[in-house]
């Protein structure tokens, strides 16, 4: 397994929390294979940490389904299924308009100011074609309107489905999805929606934001 040498180190996070900041960020991008042997050692030497935080963020990461732990064996990166990303999407839709819908009764002005700017700033790295970028702008948005509705069972859960189809986006896809000019608009009528605290009009156009690259994966799958 060659361990890049050129990452960005997390800074003020305990080892453990350095630990596992760096191994989500290497199996989502694919650096870490699905599959793939993972040795405690060769990683703690390479993070320049202990075993212990090592073995401790596994346990975490086989919780959140990136690893899998056989005692007295192997650590391994789990494998993966094209399939399930069309399972993901809706799933993460349903929560997202969930969370839309409470928002919508709870959102304070100087928060509709921040998406508007949050938003713009997607829809200019989309304009400039820097889609990665634009991925990580759009989860900003979507994570504020999670905070919004103040439900961590809500925040939880999507964060994880969020790593799952961001990880499916680098390994198989090898681009980001849904990110448009499109995108940008839709978000502009999800702001003016929760703006109006219209809550059902909110969580419907969540939704439709959510599902739209459904079409496009099926093209490519």
């Amino acid at each position: 397994m060659p361990i890049p040498k050129d990452y960005l180190t997390p800074v003020r996070l305990s080892a453990k929390d350095k630990t596992l900041t760096q191994l989500q960020k290497w199996i989502i991008e694919g650096t870490m294979q699905p599959d793939e042997k993972l040795n405690d050692a060769e990683i703690a030497a390479a993070l320049g940490v202990s075993r212990t935080p090592v073995r401790e963020a596994l346990q975490i990461l086989e919780m959140q389904g990136l690893v899998q732990m056989f005692p007295g064996k192997d650590t391994r990166v789990t494998t993966i299924d094209k399939a399930n990303i069309l399972k993901l999407y809706p799933t993460l839709a349903a929560l997202h308009a969930l969370a839309a819908e409470t928002a919508a009764r709870l959102i304070q002005p100087e928060q509709v100011q921040q998406l508007h700017e949050l938003n713009d700033s997607f829809a200019k790295y989309v304009e400039d074609n820097d889609l990665y970028q634009a991925v990580e702008c759009d989860e900003k948005f979507h994570n504020m309107i999670v905070d919004i509705s103040d439900n961590p069972y809500i925040v939880s859960f999507s964060s994880s489905l969020q790593m799952h189809i961001r990880r499916y986006k680098y390994i198989f896809l090898k681009r980001p999805l849904g990110e448009s000019q499109a995108a940008a608009q839709e978000h502009r009528e999800i702001i003016r929606a929760l703006e109006a605290h219209d809550s059902e009009e909110a969580a419907h156009l969540m939704k439709k934001n959510l599902l739209r690259p459904l079409d496009q994966i099926q093209q490519i799958l």
